[in-house]
């Protein structure tokens, strides 16, 4: 089974850069984030005729998850991160899919840092943590997989000192990722490529794609009972050049 997470930032906008991808690449789940879509604008006939049956959590001018299957349709079990009510941003959503239990993630940015939006950040990581656990615990094949929005250590983004007040590299941004991945949690990406860069993201600004100034942003994290499936994992990083593209490339994961 190959699962894979695509920031699109904006479906409808780059729904070719989609559907072409889908074409080339058949990967047999998709985590979408930033759909940038309400739910009744999510182009779901057009990404049936590719094959894939959909789930989403739409949401107008920002945010929004979705999960796509060409092994059957995805059977939801969760359209919000549990822990406070009130939050109404379309983060998360989670599914069954072929026997596992797929969550597509977009985790706050944060920014600007320090501020109400990096408490936010921090708040909501938390409560990802605290879902992590449980789901580690019910021992369930699960992958959590999409836009973290943290860049986990230094060698994992390009040199440079135009992040430091970033909230994407905070001490506790990058801590909260960690204890995340103390539970248990295998990052399938550096699991495979354990040295090197692995970019997944390059900011439209300053000429970052061409000067291949990125950052791995996107990560596929397998519980403990799926670590042993792992065949490979990387980054469709070609995606990220071609015209219309989003700022993030797809990444990827094959279980055997």
């Amino acid at each position: 089974m190959k699962i894979a997470t695509f920031n699109i930032n904006n479906v409808n906008k780059r729904l070719p850069n989609l559907l072409a991808w889908l074409d080339e690449a058949r990967p047999d789940v998709v985590c979408l984030q930033e759909l940038k879509a309400a739910d009744r604008d999510f182009p779901a006939a057009a990404i049936e005729a590719a094959g894939y049956r959909a789930v989403w959590q739409g949401q107008r001018t920002w945010n929004g998850v979705a999960l796509l299957s060409r092994v059957g349709a995805p059977v939801p079990t969760r359209r919000s991160l549990p822990g406070d009510p009130s939050d109404d941003q379309a983060r998360y959503i989670e599914a069954a899919v072929a026997g596992v239990l797929v969550a597509s993630v977009y985790l706050p940015n944060g920014n600007p840092q320090p501020g109400p939006k990096f408490a936010y950040k921090l708040a909501w990581f938390e409560r990802l943590i605290a879902h992590g656990a449980a789901m580690i615990e019910t021992g369930l094949p699960f992958v959590m997989a999409g836009d973290f929005n943290v860049v986990p250590t230094a060698a994992d983004m390009y040199v440079s000192k135009s992040y430091a007040k970033n909230a994407l590299v905070q001490p506790q941004s990058r801590a909260a990722f960690r204890r995340l991945l103390a539970q248990g949690w295998t990052d399938a990406i550096r699991a495979r490529h354990p040295t090197g860069p692995v970019w997944t993201f390059w900011d439209y600004l300053r000429d970052r794609w061409p000067r291949d100034a990125g950052l791995r942003l996107d990560h596929l994290l397998l519980s403990p009972s799926l670590a042993g499936q792992l065949v490979d994992a990387g980054v469709d990083r070609a995606v990220r050049g071609q015209e219309g593209a989003s700022d993030h490339a797809p990444a990827w994961v094959r279980l055997a």
